[in-house]
């Protein structure tokens, strides 16, 4: 009987190990290029810094004519009228290096938080991805790091997962 026992554990051990597991991976890279959410924030922010550096442009231009007039008053001025001039004038060059500063930091970290949270959907998708389709693993492979280096072609579902983020990007938009 314990013989018995015995054998019968040994056969369910081999029939579990026989049972393969379902893998697959994703391109990370395409998966991110490709995704429409990240290509419409990619788009915006495009925009956003288009229309700072008009701004900065801008701004610029007008320290620059403020700079060539306070040149101008200072050619005219005593001693004391041009270090006045010339300190207003680089207050003024500081506040606008400050400003442009200001808003670079913040698109920048604005642009940040926003992979961030478009990194932490993706994550989120392909494991419930997996979960539905019944995968055991789902591994990520990138251009330059990852764990993934090699995959075949046949284990590549970056297509089928970018399909479905999309899809459902796009119903969510909605």
């Amino acid at each position: 009987m314990k013989k018995l026992l015995v054998l019968g554990i040994a056969v369910l051990a081999f029939y579990s190990c026989e049972k393969s597991a379902k893998i697959g991976f994703v391109d990370n890279s395409e998966l991110i290029k490709e995704y429409e959410e990240k290509k419409e924030m990619e788009a915006a922010f495009k925009t956003r810094i288009e229309g700072f550096n008009k701004r900065k442009d801008s701004l610029s231009q007008m320290f620059n004519l403020e700079y060539k007039q306070a040149q101008e008053k200072a050619a005219k001025a005593s001693p004391k009228q041009q270090q006045e001039l010339s300190v207003q004038i680089q207050q003024l060059g500081e506040r606008l290096d400050q400003q442009i500063k200001i808003e670079q930091n913040r698109i920048s970290e604005e642009s940040r938080t926003e992979n961030d949270s478009i990194l932490g959907r993706l994550k989120k998708f392909v494991a419930a991805y997996g979960e539905k389709n019944g995968y055991d693993f789902i591994m990520g492979k990138n251009e330059f790091t990852g764990n993934l280096y090699y995959g075949k072609k046949n284990y590549d579902i970056t297509k089928e997962v970018l399909d479905a983020l999309n899809k459902d990007y796009a119903a969510k938009k909605k």
